[in-house]
């Protein structure tokens, strides 16, 4: 059943003229007639069902349905160095796929991608879209924040319960037990801002930034990821830890 996202709180019963992005693509690009359903997330995160009313304009009724929790159970921040080429929109689309809580691309020291300062606006707006796109493709009932941030020291002063930052040189060293020792800590409710470099790695000024910060070292396992993979391996091992190996 398809979703769409809602910017207002609902409850059952409720009649709701559709915003015209909406009723575009339900209506003209999916062609929905009087009577179709599809499910709408308020901006409480609660799910409904909404029965297409009328066409012009585009109306439906809503019945609130329960669902089960598809949101992680910790909430996630990836802060990224900026990446080169289409690499931005990649992470986006895949690390909402996987229940990203909001991303940041941050103008790292060893980046070789620059956001000029009048076309910064513009990239978050696309970036937000594909996100709220992804979002209702995974059926979720949260669309993550997507912010762009001068440095890693604006970034690491967001504040966050676990701060890890994916190092290279801890892989390379054989170090495999920190993340693991970290995710197996965090407790549901929390928060976690994970760090990445971009194609050139991270400096070692940003290295001594995130540990004064209190941010751990970690390896992702014994093999070097691309800038644009390593994120998904660390939103991956945070679903099979807090999630898949929970007991239901």
């Amino acid at each position: 059943m398809q979703r769409y996202f809602l910017e207002t709180a609902h409850q059952t019963g409720d009649h709701v003229a559709l915003p015209e992005s909406i009723a575009h693509h339900w209506v003209t690009v999916l062609r929905a007639e009087p009577g179709a359903k599809a499910e709408f997330v308020d901006n409480t995160a609660h799910l409904f069902h909404g029965q297409l009313d009328a066409i012009d304009p585009a109306t439906v009724t809503l019945t609130a349905v329960t669902t089960p929790t598809v949101e992680l159970p910790v909430a996630v921040t990836i802060a990224c160095g900026l990446p080169k080429q289409e690499k931005a929109e990649w992470i986006t689309q895949k690390a909402t796929e996987l229940g990203v809580d909001h991303i940041v691309f941050y103008a790292a020291d060893w980046s070789v991608a620059k956001w000029q300062p009048n076309k910064v606006a513009k990239k978050l707006a696309r970036l937000t879209k594909i996100a709220h796109g992804a979002a209702e493709q995974a059926h979720r009932l949260r669309r993550p924040e997507v912010s762009f941030a001068k440095s890693l020291k604006e970034v690491v002063e967001q504040p966050a319960d676990v701060k890890l930052l994916a190092y290279e040189e801890s892989a390379k060293q054989g170090e495999q037990s920190a993340l693991n020792q970290q995710l197996q800590a965090i407790q549901t409710g929390q928060s976690l801002l994970a760090i990445f470099g971009p194609e050139g790695g991270i400096s070692p000024a940003e290295v001594q930034t995130a540990q004064a910060a209190q941010a751990v070292l970690v390896g992702l396992g014994p093999r070097i990821l691309r800038t644009e993979t390593a994120p998904l391996f660390l939103l991956s091992a945070v679903s099979m830890v807090l999630e898949l190996q929970q007991p239901r």
